[in-house]
């Protein structure tokens, strides 16, 4: 039995794709569509770059467009976090800088702040880390939405996919490194509480009355949320060795 390559694994990716987006009969965003046959080919590239079967799992969120902060997939590697996948639309590309859209400007200015991050519109893909490119964005060969089976794999691929994979945290080198990184994730956090209370999340709703009584009577959501993002980094400080 002949071995998998990454040139098989695109273009089977590529001929699952092509049903789903060329027909205008299936509804879903397009992005939406993209998410299965994604987690599939990252999958098999995982294992072509040698982790063992079932050692990569990517864990979805679910689809709502007004849920500005979280990406679509979390990525653990042997049950470890190591990073975030967010997709677009086909068409879209992969170079967040460049996106005029307004929701997807909102939400890279909170999605930089994570330290390994990949983007994709299904043809293309960038890794992000603390907001900074690494290397070059990863073009396929041809077109998700009709190149089918003929979609193709350029051989940058499976390094760029290993290097999202293989990420490891650094410790900030000094105390102002270690404010800055801080500060940038407290942001995400206190952002990504204000919109699921506004979503009406029943835990925070009920953290929130008890904070309120206990603490700050007077306090609004805005207000909860920043306290919130503060107090969380200080109480998991407080429990290291």
């Amino acid at each position: 039995m002949t071995e998998k390559t990454v040139a098989d694994a695109v273009s089977a990716y590529g001929a699952s794709l092509k049903p789903k987006l060329s027909n205008p009969a299936i509804g879903g965003a397009p992005e939406d569509q993209l998410r299965g046959p994604l987690e599939r080919l990252v999958h098999e590239l995982a294992e072509l770059a040698k982790y063992a079967a079932g050692s990569v799992h990517l864990v979805g969120e679910t689809s709502l467009a007004d849920i500005k902060t979280r990406p679509d997939f979390a990525v653990t590697v042997n049950n470890a976090l190591v990073g975030f996948i967010e997709v677009k639309q086909p068409g879209k590309g992969a170079d967040p800088r460049h996106f005029s859209d307004p929701h997807d400007k909102d939400q890279w200015n909170k999605l930089k702040s994570l330290p390994n991050l990949l983007y994709t519109d299904g043809n293309a893909f960038s890794l992000w880390q603390d907001g900074v490119l690494q290397g070059k964005v990863v073009l396929l060969d041809g077109d998700v939405v009709s190149s089918g089976a003929k979609l193709g794999a350029p051989a940058s691929l499976l390094p760029l996919i290993n290097n999202f994979l293989t990420w490891a945290p650094i410790a900030p080198p000094n105390a102002r490194r270690l404010a800055e990184v801080s500060a940038r994730l407290c942001r995400l956090l206190r952002d990504e509480v204000v919109e699921q209370m506004a979503r009406g999340s029943e835990g925070l709703t009920a953290l929130a009355k008890d904070w309120r009584k206990l603490l700050f009577p007077e306090a609004d959501d805005a207000q909860f949320a920043d306290g919130y993002a503060q107090a969380v980094p200080s109480a998991f400080s407080l429990h290291e060795p």
